[in-house]
This record gives structure tokens, sequence and C-alpha cells, in this order.
């Protein structure tokens, strides 16, 4: 027999008031978050300490800080409110143009930029009511991926950090160099030499979070001189720019980057393998029609950016 009491003795509505003391830090912002009254709110409070034997919120000076339970606590708190919610948002007969539901997902400013902002734009055509909320991702997060979605619909990233989840291919790109536009040694294009000479702006740097290219590179025996490390692929080039620094980017970035006129995009000098890129999700989402209604709005929204 479980030792866990049943969820019947268990009042949700401490959920909802969980997540706001955690996010808020404060009795009174939280009441006022949830449009109720300071009594009230602390009266949850303090069942809610009860429950768990610890103060949740702390008093340092003028402020209150969270336990280090509370901080454990925030990472789990919103992932379950969330799952509740689809529970009670789940409808026998659906249809994306009545549709409300707000889609959430995984991924990097380049797949954001790219299919993300495409699926979005045919979303909004054929399903006005819904929405996507696009979140980055961390190493972090993809170290936690198995848990992770669970509690959202799908994460964008490329082959070759996740096994034993289903995905559906999305488009390929190129990778591209990024120089400097004023870098007059790469003026006439980006030599195997210049390669090994310069110092370069790498993304996802660690041992898990990487960039195939640039691991193409040490495969290549050269080791790059890496002078900057940035999560973003659309920040990268403003710490190339002005510089004699080197970066790669997706091709599809291409437009974006292009338009500061600061960095000029150049083929690399060697046949770098192309990323194919991937939405990967949860299996608890397979037969969900509304999940696989946005996996199919997703498919279609890459191909379109493909053939762009």
């Amino acid at each position: 027999m479980s030792d866990h009491p049943p969820l019947s003795r268990l009042d949700l509505n401490l959920l909802v008031a969980l997540d706001a003391l955690l996010t808020e830090r404060s009795v009174t912002r939280a009441a006022q978050r949830l449009h109720l009254s300071q009594p009230a709110l602390s009266a949850s409070l303090a069942r809610l300490r009860t429950h768990f034997g610890d103060a949740i919120l702390a008093r340092r000076g003028n402020a209150y800080e969270l336990t280090p339970l509370a901080i454990r606590l925030t990472e789990y708190t919103s992932a379950a409110l969330e799952a509740a919610r689809r529970v009670f948002d789940a409808q026998a007969d659906w249809s994306p143009e009545d549709s409300t539901r707000e889609f959430s997902i995984y991924g990097s400013d380049y797949s954001f930029a790219t299919i993300g902002r495409a699926a979005s734009r045919l979303a909004a055509e054929r399903a006005p009511g819904v929405r996507f909320r696009f979140m980055l991702h961390s190493p972090a997060i993809i170290d936690d991926i198995d848990t992770r979605l669970r509690y959202v619909d799908g994460l964008l990233i490329p082959h070759g950090f996740l096994t034993d989840l289903p995905f559906v291919d999305l488009r390929s790109d190129d990778w591209l160099i990024v120089a400097s536009a004023d870098n007059e040694r790469a003026a006439d294009g980006v030599t195997m030499e210049l390669i090994a000479d310069s110092p370069w702006v790498f993304t996802y740097q660690s041992r898990t979070a990487f960039t195939s290219a640039s691991r193409q590179l040490q495969h290549l025996g050269i080791e790059p001189r890496i002078s900057a490390v940035v999560e973003s692929f659309l920040t990268l080039p403003l710490f190339v720019a002005g510089t004699d620094r080197l970066g790669l980017v997706q091709a599809g970035l291409a437009p974006i980057i292009e338009a500061s006129g600061d960095v000029v995009l150049h083929e690399p000098p060697f046949d770098a393998t192309p990323v194919k890129n991937a939405l990967w999700w949860h299996p608890v989402h397979d037969r969900d029609p509304e999940h696989e209604w946005m996996r199919a709005l997703f498919a279609e929204a890459a191909h379109g950016e493909a053939s762009a």
C-alpha cells in the first residue's frame, strides 16, 4: 500500500497558491496576483508550511527568501499546474479553429527564428485562438529532457543529442562561417589555415551541448582557439563584428545576419555535415489529437521554409 495520501485528501487549490508564492516570493504580491485577500493567502501559506514541515518563505531583513525546499519545489510546481490544466482542457471533439490551447516548445533561438516562426504564422491563419510559448533550452534542460518533455509539448533540436523518443524530421540546414566585414584575411574566403589561426566564437560548448560543425573541426585535427562562448546563434555575429574572430551559424539565419552589414558569411572550406532538425516529444503525447495537429503543422511549416 502506498504511503502517500490519496489525492482526494489534498486541496489542489494549494498548488495554485504555492506557485504564486514561489514566483512572487511575497504574500502580498502573491495575493494580488490571485485576486485574494492577504489573510486568505496567509492561511494557505500556513497550511503549506504544515504539509511540508518547512517555512517555504523565510524572512531575511525586510524581504523573504525561498527555503532550500521551496527552491526545489519551483521546478515541479509550474509543471504540475500545467499538467492539471491539460487534463481539464482536454475535449472529446477538438477543432483547431475553435481551440485556445497554448503549445509550449523548447528550442534555440535559431529554431525559433526559422521553423518556430513559420509554424506560428501558419497557426495564426488556421487556428487564431491557438498560441505558442517558445522557451529557450539549456544544457541542464537537455540533460533532464525525459522528465521535461512530460510537461511541455516538444523540443526543437537536431539529431545527435536525443535517443529513444518519438520525433518528426523537419528541415535540414547547412553551416556557414561568420567573419567581420572588415576582416581583410577573410576577404577572399575562409581557408583551413585561417580557421586554424583565428580566434573563434562558439555556441553551447560543453560535453553535452555543441554544434556538429565545431565537433567536426576537432575531428579534422583542428583545435579552435575559443575566445567567447554564447548560448545564442543570433547573438554570435555581434561578438564577431569588428574583430578577427570567426563563428559558425546555420544558413537559415543568413537573411537576418546579413541585414546588419557588419559581418559576411562564407562557405566553409571543408565538407560540413548538414544539421538535420527535428521536433521531439514524450510518448505520453502520442495519441493526443491536438498534439498530432501541432506536429503536422511543424512538418508543413518546415517544408515551406525549405522551399522558400
